[in-house]
């Protein structure tokens, strides 16, 4: 019978997500293809250092040999040629990566159709466009930002870290706080607070996430799932409530009130956090492996329409 991926948790994954090659990237803007295709070739068995992506990759393969039978799935899906992708080939082995499969699409035009024909739950890439037109069409995907330099992965871990809105959940609750302001959101979430918000982008691989976590007796699972988000009392009520209805336990959440992020995010020693604000992925990947989260569309509101500021306050976006 052909191996389905259906019951899988499958991360879709660049190359350049995946090992840095910020050089050639380089390289291929300012010379172009051929150039690019030549480096390759004539660097194709020279090792390759992490990318921002690695240490969450290495971590979730891991996982597949404490279950019963193999769950976790990653698939290089890339831009590159057959050719100039043997070098992403031959790093995998030399790092000792479970990856079998891999799409090397030769610049096609759209990665969506392979994205779902690997029934994906999770795009990383370092391709705006890309992660773009993922997230517009319902796949999961975070643009990555530079890796921090010194972080260390927390041995026999794996910790991912997840914003609310317009993460997790809907961007409604966030629309409200940029059009209306403060008090609004806080009203509305309070009116609100027992009804459960509707699914975000990433609602979807969090209940992946969770259902393997239910797969480890209890006080054994290796996967610890944090909230980081700067609402705080009362809107951290809905977030509970949420949770519940979807039949998902977090094991951390940090209801921060417009604290910074990122000290939080160090503490807990994320191999990844998602967000969809970069005034707070940018000093987040400064301690661990980040990504943001674009809106669909490409922004939260339309075009041309501001966001009032309460009574002169500026306070820190959800």
């Amino acid at each position: 019978m052909p191996y389905s991926l259906t019951d899988k948790l499958v991360i879709g994954i660049s190359s350049r997500a995946l090992f840095d090659l910020e050089h050639e990237n380089r390289l291929f803007d300012a010379q172009g293809v051929e150039a690019f295709s030549c480096y390759q070739r004539e660097h194709e068995d020279e090792p390759l250092r992490p990318g921002t992506a690695f240490p969450l990759v290495q971590a979730l393969l891991g996982l597949n040999a404490l279950l019963p039978e193999r769950r976790i799935e990653v698939v290089v899906i890339s831009r590159n040629s057959p050719d100039t992708g043997l070098r992403a080939f031959n790093a995998i082995e030399a790092h000792g990566l479970a990856i079998e499969r891999a799409a090397f699409t030769g610049g096609a035009h759209s990665l969506v159709g392979y994205l779902k024909a690997f029934d994906v739950d999770l795009f990383l890439s370092r391709n705006p466009g890309d992660v773009q037109e993922a997230i517009d069409h319902g796949v999961a995907a975070a643009l990555l930002y530079d890796p921090p330099a010194d972080f260390r992965a927390p041995a026999g871990q794996i910790r991912i870290a997840f914003d609310g809105d317009a993460v997790l959940f809907s961007p409604e609750s966030e629309r409200i706080y940029k059009t209306q302001g403060l008090e609004a959101f806080i009203a509305h979430e309070r009116l609100h607070r027992h009804d459960a918000m509707a699914e975000g982008p990433f609602a979807k691989l969090l209940m992946r996430l969770s259902a393997l976590q239910r797969e480890f007796a209890a006080g054994t699972c290796p996967v610890r799932i944090a909230i980081v988000t700067a609402r705080s009392s009362p809107a951290h009520a809905r977030v509970i409530h949420t949770l519940r209805d979807w039949g998902v336990n977090v094991d951390e959440a940090f209801f921060l009130g417009g604290a910074p992020k990122e000290t939080v995010l160090a503490a807990f020693g994320a191999q990844m956090f998602f967000d969809d604000q970069d005034s707070h992925v940018r000093p987040a990947s400064g301690h661990v492996p980040a990504g943001i989260v674009p809106y669909a569309g490409g922004r939260l509101l339309p075009q041309g329409e501001a966001a009032p500021l309460a009574d002169g306050a500026q306070p820190p976006a959800r």
